[in-house]
């Protein structure tokens, strides 16, 4: 049994911390709400994010930060992209001993461009980092507490590292592999919310099956291009935090992302759409940075650029699909 603790009570932090409780570590969830961890801790519930989920007893939540990052050696962090700079600072108010963090976001921070692995060495001292793991992949929280078989990556430079969360997390339901290639593991996740809110798009505009595929495919060929270019093995965008991950959230009514590019293909302005989802859309963000990274790195990114020009340029979405279809013909297979 390990101590664990997570940062961040919302539905993945939530149904990560459910994993780790049912297979008996000791695990803390934090909140930076006193009224959300009293339900957890007296009714088990979380039912903002979770609804309908019972919660395992054990599993305890706290509103003190100092409690939490106490409690454990291992951190991980489940909160936003755009909330991961003010947590750090709040962290370091507290640390000082090294901890071995495990970051479970996908993003890429649009003002510094930074993945969230860097923006947790930036923010943090070198003092209480002992490694940092990326746990990505294909995963619904609505089906990992449903114990729906769910396979997912950790990540890291550290085999050793990557492998003490793999046995962290691993359960019978729950299959984790290792992968060296954090950064094409980071950038895969972060990436492939952009495409589902593309495809989000598509299905709003009742383009159907063809259109999607399409999507997909040609979406997986521009991250796979912009990932390399940073320094990703191109394996890892056929694996699970690539195709896997772009096959989930391009096809689930469970993806915030699609939900969010549904309601765009129906008309909706993007305040009313982020208003009515009522949580974090991660892949608006990351379309910016994405747009802005395939500036800076010189990296055709048509899919990227049309749904940057619709989010934030006030293109119609149906006049930004009639433009990628009449654009200049090409080949199909990049030479990476």
């Amino acid at each position: 049994m390990e101590n664990v603790t997570i940062l961040g009570a919302g539905s993945w932090g939530t149904a990560l911390a459910n994993v780790l409780a049912e297979n008996g570590h000791n695990t803390l969830l934090w909140t930076h709400r006193i009224d959300q961890a009293n339900e957890i801790n007296e009714q088990h519930t979380n039912d903002k994010y979770l609804p309908n989920v019972q919660l395992p007893s054990q599993l305890t939540a706290t509103a003190n930060l100092q409690e939490a990052l106490n409690h454990s050696d291992v951190i991980v962090v489940a909160v936003p992209t755009k909330a991961i700079q003010e947590v750090c600072h709040s962290l370091m108010t507290f640390l000082n001993d090294k901890k071995l963090f495990v970051h479970v976001s996908k993003g890429i921070d649009p003002d510094t461009l930074k993945r969230i692995s860097e923006m947790l060495r930036e923010n943090l001292s070198p003092d209480v980092i002992k490694e940092i793991v990326v746990l990505s992949g294909p995963s619904h929280a609505e089906e990992v507490v449903l114990h729906h078989p769910t396979t997912i990556t950790a990540a890291c430079g550290n085999l050793e590292m990557a492998e003490k969360v793999q046995d962290l997390f691993m359960n019978q339901y729950f299959r984790v592999y290792t992968n060296e290639d954090v950064i094409g593991v980071e950038l895969g996740g972060a990436l492939k919310n952009v495409i589902a809110l593309a495809a989000g798009v598509s299905d709003g505009l009742n383009y159907g099956d063809n259109a999607k595929a399409a999507l997909i495919t040609r979406g997986l060929a521009e991250i796979t291009r912009l990932g390399v270019k940073m320094g990703g093995n191109p394996f890892t965008f056929a694996g699970l935090t690539g195709m896997g991950d772009l096959i989930a959230t391009c096809t689930s009514v469970h993806s915030r992302n699609w939900r969010a590019g549904n309601m765009l293909g129906k008309g909706m302005k993007l305040d009313e759409v982020l208003e009515n989802i009522g949580m974090v859309v991660e892949g608006v963000r990351t379309t910016k940075a994405a747009y802005q990274l395939s500036q800076e790195y010189d990296v055709p990114m048509p899919l990227t650029t049309a749904l940057y020009n619709v989010l934030f340029n006030g293109k119609e979405p149906k006049e930004a699909v009639d433009e990628l279809m009449i654009r200049m013909k090409k080949r199909e297979i990049d030479i990476l």
